[in-house]
């Protein structure tokens, strides 16, 4: 990878460590993100990718525990599990080795350019709708609009380099993927048990290159293999920009394994 790239966990690490959400005592074999070692795949593979954001673990224990009494309610939802949230900047699908040799300085770059996104988990909504879902997710309150620049930027530099979103032109709309359904469900009870929400305030400081393996169980596996820090916010005091509030908008794009990208999919 290199010495730009910073390897790293995207959801995994030592046990609530301060910016990663994946406490590995708990974790099952099949699930959450864990280090790959050299070499990331075998000559002609291929290899499921997305960029994504990490919330830190506070957060997430938050969120958490506002859905658990839901997940006992609805048993004929997947739930995604908490180990391996996150949020998706970009969904690349299948990328070949020598992209990937040219996507990493291109990723470094794009997080280069930006600075680092205050943002907080509000409200919920569902993909296609509520009434007839197979997406539920958490909604984002804060600079949405910066986050939107990022993900076009990764985007654009993914495209570059010979890897472009396969659902590329749609309308970003960040959120967390919290559970999922093959045949469309109502769920506007849980919609609305989630509306109300407002999250802690929390920094995206860096940006994860990630693999996804689907495999036999219903749960991906996930793999960071780099990461890249955004600039730091400058030193100007207590933020008093206005808070844009939660997107809880709808999409009626394909479901993505890992989430949305610089455009609707799900994650």
């Amino acid at each position: 990878m290199g010495d730009n790239a910073h390897r790293t966990d995207l959801l995994s690490g030592p046990a609530h460590s301060p910016r990663t959400g994946l406490d590995p005592s708990t974790r099952p074999p099949q699930e959450g993100i864990e280090r790959l070692p050299a070499p990331v795949a075998a000559p002609g593979e291929l290899m499921r990718l997305f960029v994504a954001i990490a919330p830190p673990p506070a957060v997430l224990d938050e969120l958490d525990a506002l859905v658990e009494p839901l997940r006992a309610s609805r048993h004929d939802l997947r739930w995604t599990s908490r180990e391996a949230w996150h949020v998706t900047l970009a969904f690349l699908g299948q990328v070949d080795e020598a992209a990937v040799t040219r996507l990493l300085p291109r990723l470094k770059r794009a997080a280069g350019r930006h600075e680092q996104v205050r943002l907080a988990f509000a409200g919920a909504g569902a993909f296609p709708a509520a009434t007839r879902a197979n997406v539920l997710w958490s909604g984002m309150s804060g600079d949405r609009r910066a986050l939107a620049r990022l993900a076009e930027s990764v985007a654009a530099g993914a495209s570059r380099a010979g890897a472009p979103p396969p659902d590329k032109g749609r309308r970003f709309q960040p959120h967390l993927t919290l559970a999922r359904c093959r045949m469309p469900v109502d769920v506007t009870e849980l919609v609305a048990a989630l509306d109300d929400y407002q999250g802690q305030p929390w920094t995206a400081d860096r940006v994860h290159l990630v693999r996804s393996r689907l495999g036999a169980t219903e749960h991906p596996r996930y793999t960071s293999l780099a990461s890249w820090p955004l600039r730091a916010l400058p030193d100007t005091g207590p933020d008093t920009r206005p808070d844009t509030g939660p997107d809880t908008g709808s999409d009626t794009g394909p479901a993505g394994p890992g989430s949305g990208g610089p455009v609707t999919t799900t994650g």
